[in-house]
């Protein structure tokens, strides 16, 4: 496989002329937007119809969404997101982000693809594929940007532009560290193999870049690298001293460090936090010398600190907190985000430190005041924009294991011994560090004693005697204090060395092992015995394994999957001599399966029949993107892109045992499980019913088989209906002492059921009604039954006929109303408020007989339609 820096070449572009710009304000027009299909397929969002102008404020910071796939630009001064760009082809990836007031530039770590992005208008212009995985990285200064693959030890200068490689690249011993610009735009690189920092100032007009190099730690030391405003600060994390370079100074400062220390990769003014991550201490160094030391509460692991306007912020992922303190270590206000999803982004950008956490909706602005602003990164008030849909909720942090006791690391494995030519090359395998980082490793031999970097686990020791028998003995230290210790076998150096392996090629299997290949190196009359293969990866080198063929298979795991690694090999004759290393083989990323989806949950989908749907969270993607889940049932599958999924065709009420497997490229991982039932056919169960003149209410209970039912009730013979509730629904338009059957429906997606209620309607009575006037005649009208027509005559036959005359109602009478029916127009006049009417009721009086209607008040209102027709 070629480097990224030949894969760069052989894609070479065309470049654009480059257009001035400015670095400080200014408004840019945003033209028609470009959707790429190739590359990272960058589509920006929140544009108005009639290409806006956006201003480009120095005061702002594009932060990456992982669960939507987006970039947000974050104004620092209204803590509010103006745009926002969609990604993808990203979406779920880890983003690295590389930002200057002219240009971003993302890639994605899962892929290796890289785009860059013109802020002057919001394209994609270029993109270019790199080897995915940790290892290569793109650091974007005011003027210039660069390639660093630190894997192969190669720094190459980009256009920004174009992406188009500008010069050759310059070549360090592999395993380099580091890789930031600092304030004079300086690219600072760390080397732990020569114990060097190499400042690197780009190339302009097609010339050289140039380069500064300080010594600042022993050879095969673990370096850290954090660039100053006007230099940098590199922590040899083996000896715990600080060196910090600005200008032609360079001071170094001994730390009190409790275990190996971390530096964020950009440190704001001229105080340097240094964090031990797992002992939570945070040790913070000025010119002077150490300014405070403090532990940060609490037990988890720490992210490395940053120093802001002369606080220090030290972010915390696990809990989703950013503890705050001053100068003097004194804890201030901490900073709380839920939900982070992963680890959170510190960035300081002009006068703002912005806060992200890519797992979650909400980032932070902190200003030069230390006031904390929140920011809704979904909110919908970008121009044009509309909110993408909510990512779901990420699953809760897994359970803290118990931390093991804490005791002086084991004993390094497979301590072996090379000779060379007036020299030895001595190499081991990892200690146990049991509970505590180790810090380094010590070796003695030939009357001296070496430190060396836990990350680096290789030793040449020089100036031996040719023909002097060797042992070496090797220990690892961590903050317990000193492990047991091995010795390497015996060796004796030689001038009868092999040549080295021309070659050495490397291939990722999807498996999760990695074999490492090799031609047959030369012995020089001597034979091979053996071949011993050493692992390089960002900031460190080991061995890895040794075989006696052309061969090594380093088994499943060995490897940390999604990091980049390459390697050397090394002859060793049958005399123990070993030769110089093989050429570094080209870089692979070990993959494998993905791990088993976790917190696999299926429910019950309650609006449509035989569903159910299923969530997961994403699990490990163990080297490879996940490029799909596969969601089984039965004989069923679906796939989907995010983590949940609905599957269907199932019975009603049917028990569903669901399987989530998620896949890459090296195939479908072991199976998430969960079960879930469908929606049933709702159940019905009428308990109880009642009834007044003309309304019948139905009490029921209902079991919606897990989904939503709807329900309503009709009654019989031409009786109202009713739709609401599914616990008491009352039908109206009855009339009065009449049967009813009332049929109460619920129905869900999955069906529909029945149950009846009978019941008869209460008797409807009205009220004779004659009120006196108030003067005269009037006054007495309504006393008693008159001769002549009076109020409250009752008669067998609806007309007032004196012979057909069967009784008189006193005024306030109550009489059972049966039915109404045509009959003479009676006008009530003033006794009953102009009551004018033809209709006449039957009523229960000597009988079933007839009043009119006009002196007949009917209860609930004195409506006629309450009753039939007679």
């Amino acid at each position: 496989m070629a480097s990224v820096f030949e894969q760069v070449r052989r894609n070479r572009v065309v470049t654009a002329p480059v257009r001035r710009w400015r670095s400080r304000g200014g408004l840019v027009t945003i033209g028609t937007v470009l959707s790429l299909v190739t590359g990272l397929g960058l589509t920006a969002l929140g544009l108005g119809a009639a290409d806006q102008a956006v201003a480009s404020f120095d005061a702002a910071s594009w932060v990456w969404s992982t669960s939507k796939g987006e970039m947000a630009r974050i104004n620092g001064v209204t803590a509010k997101v103006d745009t926002r760009v969609d990604v993808p082809r990203a979406r779920g990836h880890q983003l690295q982000v590389s930002q200057n007031d002219r240009f971003v530039i993302l890639r994605d770590v899962n892929t290796g693809q890289v785009g860059t992005m013109d802020l002057a208008s919001l394209k994609e212009f270029q993109t270019l594929t790199t080897q995915s995985g940790i290892g290569v990285s793109v650091a974007l200064g005011e003027h210039a940007a660069f390639i660093v693959d630190a894997v192969r030890g190669e720094v190459q200068q980009i256009d920004p532009h174009t992406l188009a490689p500008m010069g050759q690249p310059l070549r360090y011993p592999p395993g380099i560290t580091g890789g930031s610009f600092d304030g004079t735009d300086t690219l600072w690189v760390g080397v732990p193999g020569q114990g060097t920092v190499s400042g690197i100032s780009p190339a302009t007009g097609g010339g050289t870049p140039q380069v500064r190099t300080e010594s600042v730690a022993a050879p095969n030391h673990d370096l850290a690298v954090s660039t100053l405003d006007d230099g940098v600060a590199v922590l040899d994390r083996t000896t715990n001293a600080l060196t910090m370079v600005r200008g032609d100074q360079v001071r170094t400062t001994t730390v009190p460090l409790t275990g190996p220390g971390t530096l964020a990769a950009h440190t704001d003014g001229r105080a340097v936090p240094i964090t031990v991550p797992d002992d939570r201490q945070v040790v913070v160094v000025g010119d002077e010398g150490v300014r405070a030391t403090f532990t940060v509460p609490g037990d988890g692991t720490l992210q490395p600190a940053v120093a802001w306007q002369g606080y220090v912020y030290v972010p915390e992922a696990e809990t989703g907190r950013v503890h705050v303190f001053d100068a003097a270590g004194r804890p201030r206000d901490g900073i709380a985000v839920d939900d982070p999803g992963g680890l959170l982004d510190l960035e300081v950008r002009e006068n703002y430190l912005f806060i992200n956490a890519p797992g979650a909706s909400t980032a932070r602005v902190v200003d030069d005041a230390h006031h904390v602003r929140t920011v809704d990164k979904y909110a919908d008030d970008v121009l044009g924009g509309d909110p993408p849909p909510t990512p779901p909720d990420p699953p809760p942090p897994p359970k803290k294991p118990k931390k093991p006791p804490v005791t002086e690391p084991g004993a390094p494995r497979n301590v072996h011994a090379a000779a060379g030519n007036a020299q030895a090359r001595v190499t081991w395998q990892a200690a146990d560090d049991n509970g505590a980082a180790i810090t380094r490793y010590v070796v003695r031999g030939a009357g001296r004693t070496f430190q060396v970097g836990a990350d680096q686990r290789a030793l040449e020791v020089t100036g031996l005697t040719n023909g002097k028998t060797y042992r070496f003995e090797v220990w690892a230290v961590n903050k317990k204090g000193d492990g047991p210790s091995r010795t390497s076998n015996p060796v004796r150096p030689t001038a009868e060395v092999p040549d080295p392996p021309a070659s050495a090629t490397a291939q990722a299997k999807p498996d999760g092992t990695v074999v490492v290949s090799w031609p047959a190196a030369n012995g020089q009359g001597l034979d091979i015995v053996r071949y011993e293969v050493t692992g390089v990866a960002e900031g460190g080198s080991a061995p890895v394994g040794d075989a006696r063929g052309t061969s090594l298979t380093i088994k499943a795991g060995a490897l940390d999957y999604g990091k980049q690694y390459a390697f050397t090999v090394v002859a060793v004759n049958e005399r123990g001599a070993g030769s110089q290393a093989s050429p570094i083989s080209e870089t692979v990323v070990p993959y494998a399966r993905p791990e088993q989806p976790g917190d696999v949950d299926a429910a019950t989908v309650g609006d449509k029949a035989g569903t159910v749907r299923v969530t997961w969270s994403a699990p490990a993607d163990n080297g490879r993107p996940i490029s799909r889940y596969e969601v089984t049932a039965g004989d069923r599958t679906v796939q989907a892109t995010d983590t949940s999924a609905e599957i269907g065709g199932f019975g009603a009420g049917q028990d569903v045992a669901v399987r989530v497997r998620a896949v890459n490229a090296a195939g479908a991982s072991e199976p998430g499980t969960a079960t879930a039932r469908t929606v049933a056919e709702p159940k019905l169960t009428v308990t109880g019913s009642s009834a007044t003149f003309n309304t019948a209410t139905v009490s029921f209970s209902v079991d919606a088989g897990g989904g939503t039912a709807a329900c309503s009730a009709s009654a019989s013979s031409g009786g109202g209906a009713a739709n609401g509730n599914c616990s008491t629904l009352t039908v109206g338009g009855l009339k009065p002492s009449t049967a009813y059957t009332v049929t109460v429906t619920a129905k869900n997606a999955a069906g529909t059921v029945t149950a009846t209620a009978k019941r008869t309607t209460a008797a409807l009575y009205g009220t004779a009604t004659c009120n006196n006037g108030e003067e005269g005649d009037t006054a007495t009208y309504c006393d008693e039954d008159r001769a002549g027509r009076n109020g409250n005559e009752i008669f067998s036959v609806p007309d007032q006929n004196n012979d057909k005359q069967v009784g008189w109602a006193k005024p306030g009478t109550r009489l059972q109303s049966y039915c109404k029916v045509k009959g003479d127009d009676v006008d009530s006049y003033i006794y009953n408020h102009h009551k004018h009417s033809t209709w006449w009721v039957k009523v229960n009086y000597k009988g079933k007989n007839y009043i009119p209607w006009a002196w007949l008040n009917l209860d609930g209102g004195d409506d006629l339609g309450d009753l039939p027709a007679c």
